[in-house]
């Protein structure tokens, strides 16, 4: 499972966090269904984004769920997952963009990767998976060389930028094929007029997720020397922290533009995009998170992309934002061009610990699945060996269980702490 959008249960109705769960096992069976078993690797949360969108623009009606059998992952119980054609788009997109990540990290000879035969099997497995994803989006008139086309010219635009380079610029074939995919659930759902609204929302969430990975990413780039957007166009912190407010700020109005059918779907759509993308901001740039347990990292920002008020920072708790204790004047990035650099003042963040390879992983994620750990306990990554919460965690925090946004409103500012009540 990888991805920017990972909400947590205690902010969602319980009808909401099925609906959320009942797209992300539809992806997977998808997946599993159109291209076989391994291709359900490339589940993501990102993903069902696309399969939400679908729903959320069609009117409810039985056929969108069908109820599929146990599985580990659920702890062996049933479940009514998302099915039709927005999983079967989502699980194109998907798949398409996972055997462009894999030839990736096979050019880099990331981990295991570097071993000629693992390359060569990747490579094996990036080319099926093409091939598959072409077909399967022929089939619902989407066309995935425009995915194709971006992340082949990604490598170049990288190799060309330096200092001074706009970070715009180094974005922009993940702006471009986001766009594409979130434009074309409008023609599967039959609604032409919501194209334009959700190729902007689509373009600014590619842009998010582009920066939200290099912010993440920042730390263990400079440490290892790897390439990171950041640095190589010498853009320091505050000023990826203002785009990324910008984009929040466009998807809201896109979203706005966007005639949904008025389901559940729709407000999950809202919930995901608007609310839990911002939330997503806030704790890449360590200004806020979830209250349940390792979340933690300061007060929640009420509303999309809003920085934790009473603090000096802007970035909250993050010990290597602009202005924090040690990292040169206030308000200068430690990574900006004549910054302290890492670890400047502070010192550097505890070594991590050795990624698995690739077949060593694979061996850990299966005994996670089988144990239904993933889904019922706090667990270690089968690759990175990060910590992660239990997929169906249950917290018992003082957040508030309340509305995000309510059928028929027109942008709304809700934020933490309502009591109006409605389950949306």
């Amino acid at each position: 499972m990888f991805g920017i959008i990972r909400p947590c249960r205690h902010r969602m109705s319980e009808g909401m966090a099925a609906s959320w769960l009942a797209h992300l096992c539809g992806l997977c069976l998808a997946l599993r269904d159109g291209h076989g078993q391994v291709a359900r690797i490339a589940t993501n949360y990102d993903g069902l984004i696309i399969s939400v969108l679908v729903e959320a623009q069609t009117a409810a009606t039985a056929d969108l769920r069908r109820t599929a059998g146990p599985c580990p992952l659920r702890g062996m119980r049933t479940a009514p997952v998302a099915t039709g054609e927005g999983a079967r788009l989502a699980a194109a997109v998907s798949l398409v963009l996972a055997s462009a990540k894999m030839r990736d990290h096979v050019e880099d000879r990331d981990g295991a990767y570097g071993r000629r035969p693992v390359a060569a099997a990747a490579r094996g497995v990036a080319r099926r998976w093409d091939r598959a994803g072409a077909r399967t989006g022929g089939d619902l008139g989407f066309d995935t060389a425009v995915l194709v086309d971006a992340v082949g010219r990604q490598g170049a635009i990288e190799a060309a930028a330096g200092p001074g380079t706009p970070l715009l610029t180094v974005t922009e074939p993940t702006e471009t094929a986001t766009a594409a995919a979130f434009a074309h659930t409008a023609v599967l759902a039959g609604r032409p007029a919501n194209a334009a609204p959700l190729e902007e929302a689509g373009r600014l969430f590619g842009r998010l997720a582009h920066l939200l990975d290099a912010v993440e990413d920042l730390a263990q780039d400079t440490r290892t020397g790897a390439w990171n957007p950041l640095t190589a166009t010498g853009t320091d912190l505050a000023e990826a922290r203002r785009l990324c407010d910008d984009a929040l700020h466009g998807i809201r109005l896109a979203l706005r533009d966007t005639d949904f059918a008025g389901s559940a779907a729709g407000r999950l759509a809202h919930q995901l995009l608007v609310h839990e993308l911002g939330r997503s901001v806030d704790r890449a740039f360590g200004a806020g998170g979830c209250a349940h347990g390792s979340h933690a990292s300061g007060a929640d920002a009420a509303g999309a992309g809003i920085a934790v008020q009473g603090s000096g920072n802007p970035f909250g708790g993050n010990p290597y934002a602009p202005g924090a204790p040690g990292t040169g004047a206030p308000g200068q990035s430690p990574y900006a061009p004549g910054g302290p650099g890492f670890p400047g003042g502070f010192p550097p963040p505890e070594p991590p610990r050795p990624r698995r390879g690739l077949l060593a992983g694979c061996l850990v994620y299966t005994g996670l699945c089988c144990t239904c750990q993933l889904c019922c306990s706090e667990h270690e990554d089968a690759w990175s060996r990060e910590r992660r919460d239990s997929w169906c965690s249950n917290c018992d925090c003082d957040c508030c269980d309340c509305c995000s946004c309510c059928d028929g409103c027109d942008g709304c500012d809700c934020c933490d702490g309502c009591d109006c009540g409605c389950d949306c």
